[in-house]
């Protein structure tokens, strides 16, 4: 009975080890699985911009060894004070016609989906999200990946801003975070782009890339600083000129 009960314990234990290695084998290939998923479609170009109407083309590319299924789902957005995107149906003001909603992108091939729109009003602004998915669901694992294709409409001739449309509201140095602190606004009736952001010491300068400012919008800007020298003020660069604000250190 021992040696008996020896031998079933012996066969469990094998019996065990197959299955951990089962199932760690299969951890890893959904893990594989969902990497590639995750880096292996692209959506070009990711932002584009037009004047009064657009007439565009979106290249889908699929590098997975399966078949993908692809749905189209265009969204209105706002941007909030942090940068972040808060997405909405598409407004009715906006009138955008695609080629194809929904469709099936074969391995390693280029899906060119086309398009043509026009807005109730300038500016507008919207984004043409691209859903994939696999065609075939082993389990409960059902994957999306979201890639975005962001158009930008502008007036024929845009105006310049008048004088305090654009208006940093607050900058500072805090210290002991090692960053400056900003926020601006834009108080005009149009779209405007920040190209570039400099924060500028005695000696030294650092780059941050621009963002769009949308009418009444507001944007909060961290610019980390590491440098021994204070910095002395924050310059925000448009097409055409320039917003420089100075950057005090902050009260403790």
């Amino acid at each position: 009975m021992r040696r008996s009960a020896f031998y079933n314990l012996g066969a469990w234990s094998d019996v065990r080890r197959v299955t951990v290695l089962r199932l760690r084998k299969l951890l890893c290939v959904a893990l594989l699985v969902c990497g590639c998923r995750a880096f292996a479609q692209t959506v070009s170009p990711v932002i584009v911009q037009y004047k009064v109407k657009a007439s565009g083309r979106i290249a889908l590319v699929n590098n997975t060894l399966t078949p993908l299924a692809v749905v189209l789902e265009p969204k209105s957005f706002n941007i909030n004070l942090q940068g972040h995107g808060v997405y909405r149906p598409l407004d009715p003001g906006i009138h955008l016609q695609l080629s194809t909603m929904s469709f099936r992108i074969e391995p390693g091939q280029t899906y060119y989906v086309f398009y043509k729109v026009t807005a109730d009003k300038l500016p507008a602004w919207f984004t043409i999200y691209s859903a994939f998915s696999a065609l075939h669901h082993e389990g409960a694992l059902d994957v999306r990946i979201l890639l975005p294709h962001t158009v930008y409409l502008y007036p024929k001739k845009p105006l310049a801003p008048e004088k305090d449309e654009i208006t940093v509201t607050q900058a500072a140095f805090v210290a002991a975070q090692k960053k400056v602190v900003c926020d601006i606004e834009n108080r005009g009736p149009d779209l405007q782009r920040v190209q570039e952001v400099r924060v500028i010491s005695a000696d030294k300068s650092q780059t941050v890339a621009g963002f769009p400012l949308l009418p009444g919008g507001k944007r909060r800007l961290e610019v980390d600083w590491d440098e021994k020298e204070v910095p002395q003020s924050i310059v925000f660069q448009f097409p055409g000129f320039d917003v420089k604000q100075p950057a005090p250190i902050a009260a403790p």
